[in-house]
Order: structure tokens, then C-alpha cells, then sequence
């Protein structure tokens, strides 16, 4: 995609990277629960999202949590049609107030984890204003509240250029290096009046680690041209897996079982577009309810990808209309003026790898799971040699935070 548009006055910036969290006061069961209001809305939009950009060719990776999170910021500052809009669009289901703080609570909760000592995964915000301009206190300060949001001014009038790489420079050292060069040249220009950031980054070993005396170069099926040789990873283990007549579904738990990887496989080579144009929450909740452990005979890909979007046209078709229209948007929630801002760009970016360790990444169909039988059987054979669908969840509150399609291990980003 072309990353160069018009000129703008306020960016939102939303990425997957590396992840470090704010702390909250509440205890951990209230963060749980808090956390779980937001999930219904924010899987209904990763879903909704997803649906938009699976016309895109090739492998496909993105953090819908980091663009809800990144949005919401900006929700925060929204009013009449325009905020109607974003949270229609975004499935802003709660009242305001509630909302922010279930965000809250979810990094919190997020931030817990990680201080059990099993995986990387920290969150970071950031808010980026034209010095001098007069946002309001009050918006300010409720993004410093709920989102642990740092706020740091900068001179987009005369040095847009330095604050690009300053930016830019957060953006890497909040991912670890995954997250490079997030806006390119031609996004900022003088009349930028803030730039809204949101950092996602985890890094996680399985539970069952493969051993990498078992990989194995195999091939993989794309969807479309001859099949590639990748390198195959293979284990024999007890998952939770499930399956109907279209695809087979298992969960892949991450060290200390707080996140896991779900991998939904079409049973046919070429059925992935046929699963992706039903891609429904209930579907999406179906597959991930109704798993049982079971052993597992797994054979999955070594794979690395970056992704990265321009989500303007995407929200604006979506139904977000106004926030992209100078004439019409309303965002005085932020400086108490009407139709003065409005949003320039919506940029992402997201990186993932997953190897023999584990993953490093920088992102109404009922459907009736068949369980197998509780008698003793062969292992179940799991082999992902055509492509598939992945998520990477929050176990205890269901939250999607990494979604994405594997075409072809070997394509280039």
C-alpha cells in the first residue's frame, strides 16, 4: 500500500511490537473481570477488521487490540457523530467512562503476566502534541490516567523531519528493533498537530517446545503456484484441539499458559477463503469453547512475516466517515474546537516469528465442534502444510491480541 496522502492535521498511529504496561489499582480479579467487558466488542472489530483486509494477497499479520487501544485514545476526544460513528465501528459498547477503564484494566492485566516471570509482553503509549497547541487538561490527562500514556511535545511547524525520528525512535526501542521506520517520510507535515501511539510487544516460548533435531524441510501448499520446501517442525503432545467438517483447530499454550496460539486449518488445501468470508465471533467463539485435550501428532511451519497498513480507506468504509473528513469531523473533546482536527492517517505495523522456542511478535455461522471419542485412538495428525488462520489470545479474558493468515512461509514481506 502507498503510505503518501494528503497533508494532516492530527495522525493516529496504531502498531504490534513489543508491549510494557501500566500498573492498577484494582486487584487482579476485578482487572479479569473489567477486562472481559470489552472482549465481546473488541473481537467483533478484530473479526470486522480482519474481514476488510483478507483481499490483501499473501500472508496477512496485525494487533487489533494495538488499533482498538491506539483509537480509543482517540475516541476519548470524540463527539456526537463522530464518536456514534467510532464506536459503532469499533464496538464501543460500554459508557464512556467504563470503557477507558476496562482498557486500563486490561494492560493491567496484561502487565501482570508479564511479571510472572513466563513471557515478554508489554504494552506502551504515547501521545505526541504540536508544542504549544491547547489541547485540553482534561483530555490529556485521561489518556495519561487509562492508558499510562506518556506525553512528550514536539515542533511539527518547523522540525517535521526530527520529529519523525524521534517518534520513530520510541516506536523501536518499545519493540525491541522489530518495529522499524513506522512512519515514513510524507506522513508528518507541518500541519500535524499530534501523533497517538500504541506499542505492542511479546515474546513467548511454548509450553511443549519442538525439538529442533525434528525439524525437517516439507512442503507447504499455498494457495495458489507450486508448493515450497519450509522447514517443518514436528512434536507429538496433548492439546486442546477440536474439529467439524471444514477445519481442524488447536491451541498452542505459551510457558506459564496465560496466552496460547489458536491455529485454525482448513481440511482442504484451498479452503482458507471459504472459512475467512464466514468469519463470524460466534464462529470465532465456537472454535476456541469447544477443545479437548487430546495427542496431538503436529507438524507446523517455521515462519516469519511483517505487515504493514494504511487503515484510513479501511475505518472510512468500515463506517468511520466523518473522523477522516475535515468538514464534518468533530474531535473538540481534545481542544474544545469544532471541525479543527480530524484524522490524517491510521498507520499499523506488525511483525511475527515463530520458530522452535516459541513466538516473538511486534500485532453468525454456528459452527458445531465435534469432540472426539474418550476412547483410546491414535494421536489426532495436525499437519499446517497449506494455510491457515492464527490468533494469539489472553486466556483468561479471551482478547485477541495478534491475529493473522500464513500463505506461503516462504514469501517475502
Amino acid at each position: 500500500m502507498k503510505l503518501n496522502r494528503k497533508k494532516n492535521r492530527l495522525t493516529i498511529i496504531g502498531l504490534a511490537a513489543l508491549i510494557v504496561f501500566g500498573s492498577f489499582s484494582l486487584p487482579v480479579l476485578s482487572e479479569v473481570k473489567m477486562s472481559k467487558d470489552i472482549e465481546p466488542g473488541n473481537t467483533a472489530f478484530a473479526l470486522d477488521l480482519y474481514k476488510e483486509l483478507q483481499e490483501e494477497q499473501g500472508n496477512l499479520f496485525l494487533s487489533p487490540y494495538s488499533i482498538s487501544t491506539a483509537l480509543a485514545m482517540t475516541y476519548a476526544g470524540a463527539k456526537k457523530t463522530t464518536a456514534e460513528q467510532m464506536a459503532d465501528v469499533l464496538h464501543f459498547d460500554l459508557p464512556r467512562q467504563e470503557l477507558h477503564q476496562a482498557f486500563e484494566a486490561l494492560e493491567s492485566r496484561l502487565n501482570t503476566i508479564q511479571k510472572q516471570g513466563d513471557i515478554l509482553l508489554s504494552v506502551a503509549n504515547s501521545i505526541w502534541p504540536q508544542v504549544n497547541y491547547p489541547f485540553l487538561k482534561e483530555y490529556l490527562e485521561l489518556v495519561k490516567t487509562h492508558y499510562k500514556g506518556t506525553i512528550t511535545p514536539l515542533d511539527y511547524k518547523k522540525s517535521v523531519e526530527k520529529a519523525r525520528q524521534i517518534i520513530n525512535t520510541w516506536v523501536e526501542e518499545k519493540t525491541m528493533d522489530k518495529i522499524k521506520e513506522l512512519l515514513q517520510q510524507g506522513i508528518l507535515s507541518p500541519l500535524t498537530r499530534m501523533v497517538l501511539v500504541n506499542a505492542i510487544y511479546f515474546k513467548g516460548n511454548w509450553a511443549n517446545q519442538f525439538k529442533s533435531d525434528r525439524t525437517a524441510d516439507q512442503q507447504f501448499f499455498p494457495h495458489s503456484g507450486p508448493a515450497v520446501m519450509v522447514p517443518m517442525m514436528m512434536q507429538e503432545e496433548k492439546f486442546k484441539y477440536g474439529e467439524n467438517e471444514s477445519v481442524q483447530v488447536i491451541e498452542l499454550p505459551y510457558a506459564g499458559e496465560e496466552l496460547s496460539m489458536v491455529v485454525v486449518l482448513p481440511k482442504q488445501k484451498s479452503g482458507l477463503g471459504d472459512i475467512e468470508k464466514n468469519l463470524t465471533p460466534d464462529m470465532y467463539k465456537t472454535w476456541t469453547a469447544n477443545l479437548r485435550k487430546q495427542k496431538v501428532n503436529l507438524f507446523f511451519p517455521r515462519f516469519k512475516m511483517t505487515s504493514q497498513f494504511r487503515l484510513d480507506d479501511t475505518l472510512t468504509a468500515m463506517g468511520m466517515t466523518d473522523a477522516f473528513n475535515p468538514a464534518k469531523a468533530d474531535f473538540s473533546g481534545m481542544d474544545g474546537r469544532l471541525h479543527w482536527l480530524f484524522i490524517g492517517a491510521v498507520i499499523h505495523k506488525a511483525f511475527v516469528e515463530v520458530n522452535e522456542e516459541g513466538t516473538e511478535a511486534a500485532a453468525a455461522t454456528a459452527v458445531v465442534m465435534r469432540l472426539t471419542s474418550a476412547a483410546p485412538h491414535p494421536p489426532v495428525v495436525f499437519r499446517a502444510d497449506h494455510p491457515f488462520l492464527f490468533f494469539i489470545k489472553d486466556n483468561g479474558t479471551g482478547s485477541i491480541l495478534f491475529m493473522g493468515r500464513l500463505a506461503n512461509p516462504k514469501a517475502k514481506d
